[in-house]
């Protein structure tokens, strides 16, 4: 499982959201403040989904400071009245979390609407900065990022250096024609006779050989194939030259989202835990040790949990099959031999 990677090969491969990545480019190299249009909104409210270029459903939602929750915050960020939330997706993107809008210059996608919405119940003003994967550590290590809400994994390896608030699980998918009746339902046997495609050095690389090693040891084969691009990957997919891609789950929820109505339709045929099948993996907003940031927004996160607006941003993005319960301060992340 590659540790720096929370993405986990979400990045590797997609291209479905090439049209709007390419321009992520325009961005400075090492992080820069976005332009995201958090001064359109009205007092009180956020609309997540803007700009989103088919992504999302653009979505106005009610949320205001909640000063029992803000309270909780360091002095120092409370008296600066903002939060620097940062976000590492230069220089591809990867929609439907991060990427750059339909005006070419915009950081839009779930992470950063997320981080707005925590940002107004703790009665902050959010200034959102993107970076390099490598350069959002070092901001956060720095002070030049509170939080970051970047599809970053909860482990046990990260604990040393940072403190989290879990908001998302993190899941891979199974996509497969509209047409097929095939559904995954947690069992690797059911692979078994299928042609499945997957990004090559990714965790679900790692995760899919050890399932064909296992139908093999049972005398049932798994063929595995690889193509270049995600392009390529959806083109074997609508010719039937596979059966299934098995990658990151937003991103085949941007492309069901994408492809929905038309000819090369496509549709989830189950999830699977980033973190293997002992462990749910958790995306958390993450912040420096010892920071005091991650009850607060733990206290945030569920907040919006319980007022609805939480299910409502999920449901934007087409990500409501990665729901958490509750936010945790620190939960169990991948183990140390594992992260």
């Amino acid at each position: 499982m590659r540790s720096h990677l929370s993405r986990r090969g979400l990045i590797r491969g997609i291209t479905a959201a090439t049209a709007v990545a390419t321009l992520a480019t325009g961005l400075a190299a090492c992080g820069g403040d976005s332009d995201a249009a958090t001064t359109t909104d009205a007092a009180g409210s956020v609309t997540v989904g803007r700009l989103s270029n088919g992504a999302a459903k653009q979505t106005t939602l009610k949320v205001s400071e909640v000063t029992s929750i803000s309270a909780q915050l360091p002095a120092s960020v409370r008296k600066s009245g903002r939060l620097t939330i940062g976000v590492g997706a230069l220089p591809a993107g990867f929609a439907p979390l991060a990427y750059v809008g339909s005006d070419q210059k915009t950081l839009t996608g779930a992470e950063p609407d997320f981080g707005r919405l925590v940002a107004a119940v703790l009665g902050l003003k959010p200034e959102i900065r993107n970076f390099t994967w490598e350069n959002l550590f070092v901001g956060i290590d720095s002070g030049k990022v509170d939080v970051a809400f970047s599809n970053v994994t909860d482990t046990e390896e990260r604990k040393k250096k940072y403190e989290f608030a879990s908001y998302r699980q993190d899941n891979l998918g199974f996509e497969v024609r509209k047409s097929s009746t095939w559904n995954f339902y947690g069992d690797y046997e059911k692979l078994a006779g299928l042609t499945v495609s997957v990004g090559s050095g990714t965790n679900q690389e790692k995760i899919l050989l050890e399932w064909k090693k296992k139908l093999q040891s049972e005398g049932k084969d798994l063929t595995v194939k690889y193509y270049p691009d995600r392009n390529g990957t959806y083109l074997a997919l609508d010719s039937g030259k596979i059966d299934a891609f098995f990658g990151p789950n937003p991103g085949i929820a941007y492309n069901i989202a994408k492809t929905a109505g038309t000819p090369k339709a496509t549709r989830s045929a189950g999830t699977f835990s980033g973190a293997g099948a002992s462990l749910q993996g958790l995306i958390a907003a993450t912040a420096k040790k010892d920071s005091g940031l991650a009850k607060p927004i733990a206290a945030a996160v569920n907040h919006l949990i319980e007022n609805g607006q939480y299910a409502k941003w999920l449901a934007a993005y087409h990500l409501s099959n990665e729901a958490v319960a509750k936010s945790e301060v620190n939960p169990p992340g991948l183990p140390l031999d594992n992260s």
